[in-house]
């Protein structure tokens, strides 16, 4: 079947475009998914289909979500024949997810461009109650973040607000040379799933604003980043050091200081 070459197609740096084309490690992507007939496959990203070319074929259906117009065509030809390809031609930012959900749970994949990877990657939380499970190309550096624990140089932000959903495993890297053109950084797969156990957490505008503003200050202690909020004296009743930074403190800590302070309000 006659495809469209990466190397014809001039990437839009706007978009964050790096084309995937090694096709020992486009199939080691989808081994990873491990697509079944009846999954709800949502694609962001979709670029000239090196992914969905080989999803489509078993699902029979894919909806995909491009927000460049002028790879469509191209994507439309390279997937030809090979099932119900339909596509939603917007920002993934905008879109509401639960207009995919009449089939069941979703399974989001994607190769996303890395300057809005965490906003993206945020929206989608707010779906999780319709999502299954989420495979995204990253890059590394950004999934290491994601998966960090307490301790970690990298353990943040993006550490504490993914981890308090989600369950995260980083399943192999991807060199810069398996894409068109090649990005200067190294990329990740990594598989995101909703905790099967959801945290209690009794007040999330108050969890992301406590975790916003220890991060925001990371190098001071607990003490002092809450000052406002929480007496020393208190965190102590509540079995966390005062004089603990924000890096070295654990998801369920950070949410036990949230849920105390929502019933203390």
């Amino acid at each position: 079947m006659k495809t469209f070459d990466p190397s014809t197609h001039k990437a839009k740096k706007r978009f964050g475009q790096n084309f995937l084309h090694d096709m020992g490690m486009i199939n080691r992507i989808v081994s990873s998914i491990r697509v079944k007939e009846a999954d709800n496959v949502i694609e962001i990203g979709p670029g000239l289909g090196a992914i969905t070319k080989q999803i489509l074929p078993v699902t029979k259906s894919i909806n995909v979500i491009e927000l460049d117009r002028d790879i469509i065509p191209k994507l439309k030809f390279n997937c030809d024949g090979l099932g119900e390809l339909n596509i939603l031609q917007t920002d993934a930012l905008k879109v509401d997810y639960h207009q995919f959900a009449e089939k069941g749970g979703l399974r989001v994949v994607g190769n996303l461009p890395y300057n809005i990877s965490t906003p993206i990657l945020f929206h989608l939380f707010e779906y999780l109650d319709i999502i299954q499970d989420m495979h995204f190309m990253l890059q590394k550096e950004v999934v290491l973040r994601m998966a960090a624990e307490p301790g970690s140089k990298v353990y943040g932000r993006l550490s504490v607000m993914t981890q308090s959903v989600c369950d995260v495993r980083l399943l192999f890297l991807v060199p810069p040379e398996s894409f068109t053109p090649a990005p200067k950084v190294d990329s990740a797969i990594v598989r995101l799933a909703p905790r099967l156990t959801p945290l209690d957490i009794h007040d999330q505008p108050l969890f992301n604003a406590i975790v916003t503003e220890a991060f925001g200050q990371r190098r001071k202690t607990l003490r002092n980043v809450w000052r406002k909020r929480i007496e020393p004296e208190t965190l102590e009743s509540l079995d966390i050091k005062p004089t603990l930074r924000p890096e070295n403190v654990s998801v369920d800590e950070f949410v036990k200081v949230a849920n105390f302070l929502a019933a203390n309000s």
